[in-house]
């Protein structure tokens, strides 16, 4: 059966407004796009870390609850679980300060096999850490090989720009082992100075042939070597726009795996595809936009539900 993996970091996220706290929930963005996607029904499993101590296991009842498959997690003990505190700002955007304790072992999991019908998302700072790179891109490499769908979302914010001139062959090495490229305009902003999604394209194509640009209220933009075009976005006022990102692309892995989309599809495919992958990433993000969660509601997924 058809499977979606997911690797990435956990942190225990707490949300402040207005100098009040006002939400306590796991974190990360590879885990909000896996929570969702369980609530949704459909398979996933997580390949994380995070402690034994009671912020990792409430962290780990939480997705087991979730339909989230933590097989594959690794929980140490030597340190705690990570933190991370929001701070939402007037157009409730975050800016976060992380509390984080490295354990001494890394990723000391069982990873599992992957095959050509299954999906893997991975991104964000956690894929181009030194202390992860190496097993995470044996894994990453693995599923490339084996004919999986493997989509990269960068993630690359501000705060790693110092960094950049080390961090861009890593980017670049996790472009090339994907099927699919999903980044924001300030993601490839921060990357390669890309000022639309034409100039976005011309980096991203030199190593991937998909690529899916998100412009915020701008719109959503497909680029492939036989497609191009511009989906609109839902116009709101959004309580926190923690996790939309990552709920976006819960909505697309959805729909790739509901429609039973491959590897070799995605390069091919037209506008209607497009349009329907898309809306379902459009509708995960505004839905997430709506409330201090970082993941699609219980009554939200029931409409998705497979």
């Amino acid at each position: 059966m058809r499977k979606i993996y997911g690797i990435g970091e956990t942190v225990y996220d707490i949300i402040f407004k207005d100098g009040a706290p006002q939400a306590a929930k796991p974190g990360g963005s590879v885990l909000n796009a896996m929570v969702s996607l369980g609530r949704a029904g459909l398979p996933v499993s997580f390949i994380s870390e995070y402690g034994r101590d009671d912020i990792g296991s409430l962290i780990d009842g939480f997705l087991i609850k979730n339909g989230v498959d933590t097989s594959c997690v690794y929980r140490y003990s030597d340190v705690s679980t990570s933190l991370a505190v929001a701070f939402l700002d007037d157009k409730n955007d975050a800016h976060y300060t992380f509390y984080k304790e490295r354990p001494e072992k890394r990723l000391e999991t069982e990873f599992p096999r992957v095959g050509s019908e299954d999906i893997l998302l991975f991104g964000s700072f956690f894929s181009v850490a030194a202390e992860v790179r190496n097993k995470l891109k044996d894994f990453t490499e693995k599923a490339t090989r084996a004919g999986s769908l493997v989509i990269y979302d960068p993630n690359f914010r501000k705060p790693h720009i110092a960094e950049l001139r080390d961090l861009l062959p890593l980017m670049v090495e996790n472009m090339k082992m994907a099927s699919l490229v999903r980044g924001s305009d300030e993601d490839f902003r921060n990357i390669a100075g890309a000022t639309d999604e034409d100039e976005a394209w011309e980096f991203v194509r030199e190593y991937c042939n998909c690529m899916v640009y998100t412009a915020s209220t701008g719109g959503v933009y497909v680029r492939t070597k036989t497609f191009s075009g511009k989906f609109p976005v839902k116009k709101i006022n959004p309580v926190s726009t923690i996790g939309a990102g990552d709920n976006f692309n819960a909505g697309i892995v959805a729909s790739i795996f509901s429609n039973g989309f491959s590897k070799e599809d995605l390069p091919e495919m037209g506008e209607e595809e497009w349009r329907e992958i898309v809306s379902a990433g459009v509708d995960f993000a505004t839905e997430v936009c709506m409330s201090y969660e970082n993941y699609i509601s219980p009554g939200f997924a029931g409409k998705y539900k497979f």
